[in-house]
């Protein structure tokens, strides 16, 4: 049956019907509507896990027990992910292990912009790049195929544009091999120095095979890497060069090189007045084939977003190849970005008559984050960040987040910061956390603070969710992936257990109590967790329990004298008409906390 599906919703398709029976992943956009489609088979086990190490671990699991396995993350979650895989190339698997990761080329929602090639290469491991749906869902199970036929994990290398994006997928049945044994054996699978030693000529053994992989082009019926010439070449042995020239002088026939959503991109530009060589395993790339291209044209293009991983490889083979010295190094490529670097003229477009105003990311109305923030900036504190919906704390009007580096790490840079600082820091500098980031890498971080004793003060902000990728659930919820009952952390208790004395829950709607709790704690000299707790604005249930929010409230403009107090929250839903505040009832939840800054008593309730 022909569908049309998302990139993501066909890698899931594709996996199912190859027969993966665990998954275990980490949200995080745009990787996150994988596991998410998985999870509506039941017959895979599906799970959240805490953080993107615990995944991949549990995917290799249960690929030892001779299951097929999957793991999702994006591009930064692999770097959490990396000390497993890299070993888990040198013991190969069981049954086969497939590893999803989407980039982020261009940074819609991500802190940095890097190229996942590089890991395939460093840790020898097999990758596959997708350039459509049709492709994601094929690619999964050739992938499997790949992971035990050479004994590997095998990367599949996702981007934003093709997870977010759909074209038509065919869809097949699912077919389930059966649990293969496992067979004790330490030489292959207990990575002692001297067993490891042994395994490193095997992996390499692998890699030359793999090569030998990618000049065929072909694993089972599906086409890995493919030639696509153009059509005014009759004989693909021809080398007459009669195709159009994307240089300004060009005379001669031109190949392109291409990967992912860039071979969109081409194909979008020039159709097929061009060769084409498309590359879909991109670790190892090819090299007979790619010599075999070279040789069929005038002028070698290789177009790739990001690091220059196939030019790099074209040039150790001696080709003369044309690609970063033209096109840039950074955010996504598009149509009119290669036809500028490679000489073609750009159509005309339609442009709107009036310009657009722009819309800044903000944190929602009745965020529970916001009066926590709110009296941080009024404190004049020092925030160290984190990654999560929170980050937007940052944001003006409330400039309270000083950084963020990656996740977990708020707690640990406070801890470093105030050890080099001393006093004056421990009273002036905090750290804000997410509960589902905490869980992920922030529970180790506040282990060192316990355990060296900082007098450091950390901020919990426990909005129920994982908020930032689209409300998933984590082990502090109380639900699984499927909304069902399950085990639930006790954040209280887990930081008292770590040796925390000094736990706090404050209301981050009620803005005195958080100034008073915030005062005291920075005061002492311990470490000590305040715990920011109020559900999601957004979320409709907590725990399966119905979140009900106030009615909203309504400005006098009697009483009203246009000070805009109230707007120094940021809050999307208070905006100045004819000098006087206006609040949407549409997004208003009436939480109260613009309430609290009005000094005359102007917003009320609706009740």
């Amino acid at each position: 049956m022909k569908e049309l599906m998302l990139g993501n919703k066909a890698l899931a398709r594709g996996l199912y019907e190859a027969g993966c029976s665990v998954a275990s992943s980490y949200p995080g956009t745009p990787s996150t509507e994988v596991t998410e489609e998985i999870a509506k088979y039941r017959d895979i086990y599906s799970e959240w896990a805490p953080n993107e190490k615990v995944a991949m671990e549990v995917a290799y699991g249960a690929a030892l027990a001779g299951k097929r396995s999957m793991c999702a993350m994006k591009h930064v979650g692999m770097n959490v992910a990396a000390d497993p895989m890299y070993t888990a190339s040198y013991t190969g698997v069981n049954a086969g292990m497939v590893i999803v990761v989407a980039d982020d080329a261009g940074m819609h929602s991500s802190q940095n912009e890097q190229d996942s090639r590089h890991h395939a290469i460093a840790a020898k491991l097999p990758m596959l790049e997708p350039s459509d749906s049709a492709e994601a869902l094929s690619f999964a199970k050739a992938a499997y195929e790949i992971s035990e036929t050479y004994d590997t994990p095998v990367i599949i290398k996702m981007c934003t544009r093709i997870a977010h994006s759909q074209s038509v997928v065919e869809t097949g049945e699912r077919v389930c091999p059966a649990q293969k044994e496992y067979v004790r054996n330490p030489q292959k699978y207990l990575m002692t120095p001297a067993n490891a030693i042994r395994r490193h000529p095997i992996v390499e053994a692998r890699t030359k095979q793999l090569v030998a992989l990618g000049n065929q082009c072909v694993i089972g019926n599906v086409r890995l890497n493919r030639i696509e010439w153009a059509e005014d070449r009759e004989d693909p042995g021809e080398n007459v060069a009669n195709a159009p020239h994307p240089a300004e002088d060009g005379m001669g026939r031109v190949g392109i090189i291409c990967d992912s959503t860039c071979y969109q991109y081409v194909k979008e530009v020039y159709g097929d007045s061009v060769d084409v060589l498309k590359i879909g395993l991109i670790n190892p790339l090819p090299t007979t084939l790619i010599k075999d291209f070279a040789a069929s044209v005038d002028e070698i293009w290789v177009v790739e977003e990001l690091d220059p991983i196939i030019e790099n490889h074209c040039k150790q083979m001696g080709l003369h190849v044309y690609g970063k010295d033209a096109l840039p190094m950074e955010m996504e490529y598009s149509q009119n970005l290669l036809r500028e670097a490679m000489g073609v003229d750009i159509p005309a477009s339609v442009s709107l008559e009036e310009e657009i105003p722009a819309r800044p990311p903000v944190m929602c109305a009745g965020c529970p984050h916001r009066g926590l923030f709110y009296t941080l900036h009024q404190k004049n504190v020092r925030v160290m960040g984190d990654i999560g919906c929170y980050t937007l704390g940052g944001a003006p009007p409330l400039f309270a987040m000083d950084n963020n580096l990656c996740m977990g790490a708020s707690v640990s840079m406070l801890h470093g910061f105030n050890k080099a600082c001393g006093e004056a820091s421990e009273k002036q500098t905090v750290a804000v956390i997410g509960d589902s980031t905490f869980l992920h890498s922030g529970m180790t971080s506040l282990a060192d603070i316990a355990y060296n004793q900082s007098n450091s003060t950390v901020i919990i902000l426990d909005n129920s969710i994982t908020g930032m990728t689209g409300h998933q659930q984590n082990p502090s919820t109380g639900l699984d992936i499927h909304g069902d009952p399950c085990g639930k952390i006790d954040l209280e208790s887990l930081v008292r257990s770590m040796g925390i004395d000094r736990v706090k829950v404050v209301d981050p709607y009620d803005l005195s109590q958080c100034d008073a709790v915030l005062t005291e704690e920075l005061a002492v000299a311990a470490p000590s967790v305040i715990i920011s707790r109020r559900p999601c604005a957004l979320l409709k249930t907590v725990g399966g329990r119905k979140v009900v929010h106030n009615k909203p409230l309504v400005n006098d403009p009697d009483k009203c004298v246009g000070c805009k107090a109230c707007m120094r929250i940021g809050c999307p839903a208070i905006s100045m008409k004819d000098k006087k505040a206006v609040i949407d009832r549409t997004q208003c939840i009436g939480c109260g906390v613009c309430r609290q800054m009005c000094k005359f008593d102007a917003l009320v309730s609706t009740e």
